[in-house]
């Protein structure tokens, strides 16, 4: 575990620079992450992805997959892959502040 100073605040994070702690997170901070991972700006549809994430890891314990994000979040599997290119689900959940999820290389 590693503490990294994002968008002026100290958060945990592992190896992979997925949260430990997911209260830490804030919006600020998502776009701090996004913008390291090349996604700048931030569009309605990459926060709507991103919080029905949060969401859904704070509901249930655990990240949705590809799948059931493509169907529950109002966001089609296609364009999930448009707006976070090279793994949708593993880069929007490290933008929102949660672990990796189950599947993820």
């Amino acid at each position: 575990m590693t503490t990294k100073t994002i968008a002026g605040i100290d958060v945990e994070v592992n190896d992979e620079g997925f949260f430990e702690q997911p209260d830490q997170w804030t919006e600020a901070i998502g776009a701090e992450v996004a913008k390291e991972a090349g996604i700048e700006p931030m569009t309605d549809r990459h926060w709507q992805v991103v919080k029905f994430m949060r969401h859904q890891y704070l509901e249930t314990g655990s990240a949705p997959s590809i799948r059931a994000l493509g169907k529950a979040s109002g966001v089609p599997v296609k364009e999930l892959y448009q707006l976070f290119p090279k793994g949708p689900a593993k880069l929007a959940a490290k933008i929102a502040g949660i672990p990796k999820p189950r599947g993820c290389i």
